[in-house]
């Protein structure tokens, strides 16, 4: 759910991928494998500053439906 969340919040706010690694300070390369599903298992800090870069909590990235 976190790479459907991730995608689904960025897409709400018009960001590429490019504007959501600069924002949240990590690696284009580490968005993109966490939005492909590749980083099963991300960083706490790296899901954080995402959250954080889309202005939404950690709990709302990881919420199943």
């Amino acid at each position: 759910m976190l790479a459907k969340n991730i995608k689904r919040y960025r897409a709400e706010r018009g960001y590429s991928q490019e504007d959501l690694a600069r924002a949240a300070d990590i690696t284009y390369s580490a968005l993109s494998k966490i939005e492909a599903g590749y980083s099963k298992d991300p960083r706490v800090m790296t899901v954080q500053k995402i959250a954080i870069a889309l202005e939404v909590t950690v709990d709302e990235l990881l919420k199943t439906e």
